[in-house]
C-alpha cells in the first residue's frame, strides 16, 4: 500500500520556504528529490499544488487549502509524539552527542555522566572529536560547539557559557627569554599555536577599548591538539594561548605562569546545538538543561583556581 504521508513533509517545507531549492537545503536533500516527491504527491492527489514558472512558484488554490490541512495534521502528529515522549516520565533511549575532545573530557562528560546516573534508562553515546559534525546527516541528537555559529535553518542553539583565554608560559621559559609586560613586547617570542587543515587559529587579544589586536609572535610550533600545546608550554617551548579551564591546574602547580590574563583576551561563546524540530525529545531537553545549569559553574571553578594561582 502506498504510504499516504509520502511527499507531505517536502510539500509543506516547499510551501513555507517559497522555493524547492531552499526546501531541499533545509531538508538536506537535492532539489530534484524534493521536486519528484511533490510531483508524485500531485499525481496521487490528482491536483496541481504549485504554479511553477522559470522564476517563481506559488501555491494554487487547491495547494493552499491542502497546505493548511497538512500543517494541522503534522501538528497533531508532533503533539502525539510529544505526548508519548512526555509520558515516559523520564529521559529514556539512546542520546548521541558530539563534543570537542578536551572540553568534552574536562567539562561536558562529568555533567552528562551525572545525568546518566540520575536516569539509568538513558543510554549515552559521546563522540569526542574537534571536527564539526553534520548533526542531521550523521544522526547526532546534540553537540557542544565553541566559537561563532554559522547561520542555519536546520539547527537550534543555546548559549552555555564563555570560554576565556590567557597567554601563558613555563616559568623557565620566562626566566630565559623575559616576561612580556604588554602586547608590544610579544614580538620576538616563540609561539605555540593551534592549527587544523593548514589554518592557524589566531590569538584574539583586545586593547583597553575592546579593539581586536594581532599579537606579533613567532609561531614556531603548530598542533591540532590543545593538550599537546599545553604540554609544550609546560616544557618551556614558548608562549601558548590556552583556555582557562585547561591551564588552571598547571598554573596552580607552578608549571605555567600567566603572561596576559583573560581580561585582555577575546572570549569565545560555548553553545549546545541540536537539529531544529517541532518538538524537542525529553532526553535531549534533559541534556541541554543539565549543560545550561552546570557548565558555567565548572568553568567558573577553573577560573577561581587560576585566580588563586596568579596571586601566589
Amino acid at each position: 500500500m502506498t504510504n499516504r504521508l509520502n511527499g507531505i513533509s517536502a510539500f509543506v517545507e516547499a510551501a513555507e520556504a517559497g522555493s524547492f531549492a531552499l526546501a531541499a537545503e533545509r531538508m538536506r536533500l537535492t532539489r530534484s528529490a524534493v521536486g519528484k516527491s511533490i510531483s508524485r504527491l500531485e499525481q496521487r492527489l490528482g491536483v496541481r499544488l504549485f504554479q511553477r514558472t522559470t522564476r517563481s512558484q506559488s501555491l494554487t488554490d487547491e495547494g493552499q487549502a491542502y497546505y493548511e490541512r497538512c500543517v494541522r495534521a503534522l501538528a497533531e502528529l508532533d503533539a502525539g509524539a510529544l505526548a508519548l515522549d512526555s509520558g515516559k516520565g523520564e529521559p529514556v533511549g539512546r542520546l548521541r552527542i558530539s563534543v570537542p575532545v578536551l572540553f568534552g573530557r574536562h567539562c561536558v562528560a562529568p555533567v552528562l555522566l551525572a545525568l546518566g546516573r540520575r536516569y539509568p534508562r538513558l543510554v549515552m553515546e559521546m563522540s569526542f572529536n574537534d571536527r564539526v559534525v553534520d548533526l542531521v546527516e550523521e544522526g547526532y541528537d546534540l553537540a557542544v560547539r565553541i566559537g561563532n555559529l554559522p547561520d542555519s535553518s536546520s539547527l537550534a542553539a543555546r548559549r552555555l557559557a564563555a570560554q576565556r583565554m590567557v597567554i601563558c608560559a613555563a616559568p623557565r621559559y620566562l626566566d630565559a627569554c623575559g616576561k612580556p609586560a604588554g602586547l608590544d613586547e610579544l614580538s620576538g617570542h616563540i609561539g605555540i599555536a593551534y592549527g587544523r587543515s593548514g589554518r592557524i587559529q589566531p590569538w584574539r587579544v583586545s586593547d583597553a577599548g575592546g579593539q581586536a589586536l594581532k599579537p606579533q609572535v613567532d609561531i614556531r610550533y603548530v598542533f591540532d591538539d590543545l593538550q599537546a600545546i599545553a604540554d609544550a608550554a609546560v616544557a618551556g617551548m614558548g608562549l601558548a594561548w590556552l583556555p582557562c579551564w585547561l591551564m588552571a591546574n598547571s598554573a596552580r602547580a607552578g608549571e605555567l605562569a600567566i603572561v596576559m590574563d583573560c581580561d585582555t583576551m577575546q572570549a569565545a561563546d560555548i553553545y549546545a546545538v541540536w537539529p531544529r524540530s517541532h518538538y524537542l525529545p525529553t532526553k535531549t531537553r534533559a541534556a541541554i538543561d543539565a549543560l545550561v545549569a552546570e557548565i558555567p559553574g565548572r568553568i567558573g571553578h577553573f577560573e577561581q583556581v587560576l585566580g588563586g594561582a596568579s596571586q601566589n
